[in-house]
């Protein structure tokens, strides 16, 4: 039986930039810290949230090191690790594990848009690389590629490939019919993470635990717990929070929403550019009426 990386909340962290447009490192930390002081159950480093494209390999390696040793151990590091080179994803894989991550997170092979067969073929070298437990991303809004049920369920039989981070939540019900027992489901909808609790899901790898990391946290406690009611409301409270975190591209908003609070994150990198005056009253609109406060 495979044992879960998280159940829970892991935070799909940004990564702070600063004003020179360098990654701050200080500043990942202080992030870190505050993740872990508010319960978050692990942190998801360089995915999607936190620009991986942007950062050539070295760079990107230097944060995945740097957030394991800022961890130290106290909750689960999951590097994001994926590539639409299956070389280059196997190598960042490799480095990852030599530095001491936890788990991959590995998204679809984006732009190549490879058959079902090519995905499995795909994973299944990446998985023969490492002895680290892979969650598949599969986000088909931004690579044009889907995870079908069926080739889930054939990785779902690779002993490393232990779960996906699904955001094609209408296929959920079938992909977790064909596979194997214990394979892992994640959400990667912030706004449907009641949809896959009651699938059966273990949790969510979220945008808005960067902001709300103890709330998001109890939403999935109180599900566990069996406060099916206290969950569903927990979930309809965030919903005007998460609708302003992505009323621009992520990680747009969510950068701009931590600024706000006061912990000065820095801008996105090139192509993503800072949001519009538009989205920005908008997210201190919801960050005031859900009552997130500026830190102290």
């Amino acid at each position: 039986m495979r044992e879960p990386l998280f159940r829970g909340a892991a935070t799909a962290l940004v990564t702070p930039f600063a004003p020179t447009g360098e990654v701050n490192y200080e500043k990942l930390g202080e992030l870190l810290e505050y993740q872990i002081a508010e319960g978050i159950d692990a942190v998801v480093i360089l995915g999607t949230t936190g620009e991986s494209p942007t950062l050539p390999t070295d760079e990107h390696m230097e944060v995945i090191a740097r957030a394991v040793e800022f961890v130290h151990g106290r909750v689960p590091v999951i590097a994001g690790a994926g590539s639409n080179s299956t070389a280059e994803a196997i190598d960042q894989t490799r480095r990852s594990e030599d530095v001491g991550a936890d788990g991959i997170l590995s998204v679809t092979p984006y732009y190549n848009k490879t058959s079902q067969k090519g995905l499995v073929a795909h994973f299944t070298a990446i998985a023969q690389s490492t002895t680290l437990p892979i969650i598949m991303y599969n986000v088909p809004s931004r690579t044009s590629i889907n995870i079908s049920p069926e080739a889930a369920a054939e990785m779902s039989r690779v002993e490393n490939l232990v779960g996906i981070k699904e955001c094609n939540i209408e296929q959920i019900g079938r992909m977790k019919s064909l596979a194997e027992p214990d394979f892992q489901f994640y959400t990667g909808e912030d706004a449907q993470v009641i949809t896959m609790l009651g699938w059966g899901g273990l949790g969510v790898i979220s945008v808005m635990s960067n902001v709300i990391p103890r709330d998001t946290h109890d939403l999935c406690a109180k599900w566990f717990a069996g406060d099916f009611d206290g969950a569903r409301e927990a979930q309809m409270r965030t919903l005007p929070l998460i609708s302003a975190l992505f009323a621009e591209v992520n990680p747009i908003p969510v950068k701009e929403a931590l600024n706000i609070l006061g912990w000065e994150v820095g801008d996105p990198r090139l192509p993503l550019i800072p949001p519009s005056d538009a989205t920005r009253s908008l997210l201190v609109k919801a960050l005031g009426e859900y009552g997130v406060r500026p830190r102290a």
